[in-house]
């Protein structure tokens, strides 16, 4: 009889082969057909498990999103696999993550990036996450607990940030503290309305263009207007 770790291993390959598959048949929306090795082994490395509650063990690595409380998810790997994809984090990238939840895709960001900053909103969630993977080994995390909307202006500029919830507008901080040539990943739209995954990138002189990738849905990033 397979044991735990079996199991567990069968169901991240399998996982693998959904997002793989998901990712090719977007591809005529997103304009990415193929996940990079880099980011296949970011996914594959991460245990989505410790990530969600024990009484959702047995779906934790079903491509789906799941609640971790307080309103709030830990995405579906594919949405995951994607907007890493779409960030292009490289060793020696600096990236903000808005938005930690349960830390699940900061996980993802730290075997692929140098050093990543996650701004978390709700206290308890920073601090749980902030636990989680220091248990887990992850010593390039920092998280804050903050209002994400105003970005990390004491580590900017970043090499590439990802937004993990939906904001009606770019926050205009985030594209502030973009370094040139860096990109920006977010979804943007109204909470009960259809949302957009969109890329902006910075260019040499500070011009940004933005791309639309693919209809998501995501729970609202929440900010107090100053």
């Amino acid at each position: 009889m397979a044991d735990g770790s079996d199991l567990i291993h069968a169901a991240r390959r399998r996982l693998l082969e959904r997002v793989v598959a998901e990712t090719r048949e977007t591809g005529d929306l997103t304009g990415c057909y193929v996940l990079s090795a880099g980011v296949l082994a970011a996914l594959d490395g991460v245990p989505r498990h410790c990530f969600v509650s024990a009484e959702q063990l047995d779906v934790a690595y079903v491509d789906q999103p799941l609640p971790i409380g307080r309103g709030q998810t830990i995405s579906q790997p594919f949405i995951v696999a994607l907007m890493t994809e779409l960030l292009q984090p490289n060793p020696q990238a600096v990236v903000l993550e808005i938005g930690t939840g349960s830390g699940y895709q900061s996980a993802v960001l730290a075997q692929l990036a140098r050093r990543v900053y996650s701004v978390e909103r709700i206290p308890e969630l920073a601090e749980s996450a902030t636990r989680r993977l220091h248990e887990l080994g992850y010593r390039n995390i920092e998280i804050r607990n903050a209002d994400g909307w105003y970005g990390w202006e004491e580590n900017a500029p970043f090499d590439g940030i990802l937004v993990t919830a939906a904001a009606v507008d770019v926050p205009p901080a985030l594209v502030h503290q973009l370094k040139p040539g860096g990109r920006l990943v977010i979804p943007v739209g109204e909470p009960s309305r259809c949302q957009m995954l969109r890329v902006l990138q910075k260019d040499a002189r500070n011009i940004v263009e933005a791309r639309a990738v693919l209809p998501v849905a995501f729970v609202p990033l929440v900010h107090d207007p100053a």
